[in-house]
């Protein structure tokens, strides 16, 4: 599904049950790639409520902005969406850095946005992110090919357990079609700071902390959760969303639903 907003066309992966007995849940992907990486999630999720899995703008299939936007900027997107889609109450999940738009999102509607899961939630020190803010570049395209190669062996460093090639393969297209704009969520993201955001939610809160790349950054985000916990899953890694699909959803369920009526 594609809608128009003031920015250009949004692309949304959408999941619906015939009657909506929960709160609406958004699903905010991690960068470069794009909503499909909830595309198991969605229709297990979706028996009972409306699921949204949008592409960030520039990823995916959704339009670019104009010029490089902030975590501020998505969420504003985002939030534009929800009154598109005549959401008045939502539960979000955030992915690296779909975990800082959720939360920006949540911060800027606090009245909207219910319940925050967020999968990964890296706290750097001043040095860290600015090492980061340099570390991500455009791709450089090479007649040879090689780029491709290069970015492919990073992708098998950093993948999950049980992460097999062919699950790789599946999003890789994802993540080049960011083009010479695939560094702009990285780059929005490195210019955003839990440590002064995440303590002003005012929400419950359930960060995940996985066996991926931001591990040991997000370990350091538990003392600035107001209302919730941080859940170490060690087991789980990229790509769980595909593998652990069934406990990842009754892990939700039981956070985003207790003592929520039905509609």
């Amino acid at each position: 599904m594609a809608g128009d907003l003031a920015d250009g066309q949004l692309h949304l992966r959408l999941a619906e049950p015939e009657v909506r007995r929960r709160r609406a849940l958004l699903c905010f992907h991690l960068s470069p790639v794009s909503g499909a990486i909830y595309d198991a999630l969605l229709p297990e999720m979706g028996r009972d409520r409306l699921v949204v899995a949008p592409d960030t703008p520039g990823y995916g299939a959704s339009d670019a902005p104009a010029a490089p936007p902030g975590i501020a900027d998505y969420a504003r997107t985002f939030g534009a969406m929800l009154d598109a889609l005549d959401l008045t109450e939502v539960d979000c999940i955030g992915y690296h850095t779909g975990s800082k738009i959720a939360l920006e999102l949540a911060l800027q509607r606090p009245q909207t946005v219910r319940h925050l899961v967020l999968i990964s939630a890296p706290v750097y020190t001043d040095d860290e992110l600015a090492a980061q803010r340099t570390a991500y570049e455009p791709i450089d395209p090479r007649a040879d090919g090689q780029h491709l190669l290069e970015y492919w062996r990073e992708l098998w460093r950093y993948r999950g357990p049980g992460q097999t090639a062919e699950m790789i393969m599946r999003c890789f297209p994802d993540h080049l079609r960011g083009g010479n704009r695939r560094h702009w969520g990285h780059r929005a993201a490195f210019g955003y700071d839990h440590r002064q955001r995440l303590p002003l939610a005012t929400q419950p809160v359930l960060v995940i902390n996985p066996a991926d790349d931001l591990t040991a950054f997000t370990a350091r985000a538990a003392p600035l959760i107001r209302h919730g916990e941080l859940l170490d899953r060690p087991q789980w890694g990229h790509g769980f969303l595909d593998l652990h699909t069934a406990d990842f959803a009754a892990l939700l369920r039981r956070f985003l639903d207790d003592q929520q009526r039905d509609a």
